[in-house]
């Protein structure tokens, strides 16, 4: 049996059940420095729980699509933001929680110079570079506790574009 997931655009209205898209939409929020730096400010809801926020590098191999997905994960302290040092696109996989399990999994491709926060306890697939370097800076939940819960579908989805 063949499951599949179309691609859409990373849209701040269509991944706001899950989290926030990190971009620079419009206007700057303020001017800085002098006049020569916008500042777009706090644009994501960071939970941590009980620990600390952390700022750490993860580089991942890239992935071609069709893309199976086989697992989801998500992290019931504390939320996650990718932000990726290349201006490469990159997949986003996420799945609203139905009853403790996920549900339809949505993916997402991302525009150059987009990050996302992912709510926290949010069914979210692995990091998912489609271009080298597939390099980023992810600010997380750092602490003690069980904070990965994983979800291995019977039958994996298939992830392509429209």
């Amino acid at each position: 049996m063949s499951r599949e997931i179309l691609i859409q655009p990373l849209t701040a209205a269509a991944f706001a059940p899950f989290g926030e898209v990190l971009e620079t939409e419009g206007a700057p929020d303020k001017l800085i420095n002098q006049g020569l730096c916008g500042r777009w400010h706090d644009r994501a809801r960071l939970e941590f729980g009980d620990g600390r926020a952390g700022i750490s590098l993860f580089r991942s191999e890239t992935r071609a699509l069709p893309y199976a997905l086989e697992m989801v994960e998500r992290h019931p302290l504390g939320s996650q933001a990718f932000l990726p040092m290349s201006y490469d696109p990159f997949l986003v996989i996420v799945a609203p929680d139905e009853g403790g399990t996920p549900g339809t999994p949505l993916a997402f491709r991302s525009t150059a110079g987009q990050g996302i926060n992912i709510a926290r306890n949010t069914w979210h697939g692995v990091l998912t570079p489609l271009h080298a370097p597939g390099l980023f800076a992810v600010v997380d939940r750092i602490g003690e506790g069980a904070n990965l819960e994983e979800h291995w579908f019977d039958t994996p989805w298939t992830v392509r574009d429209a």
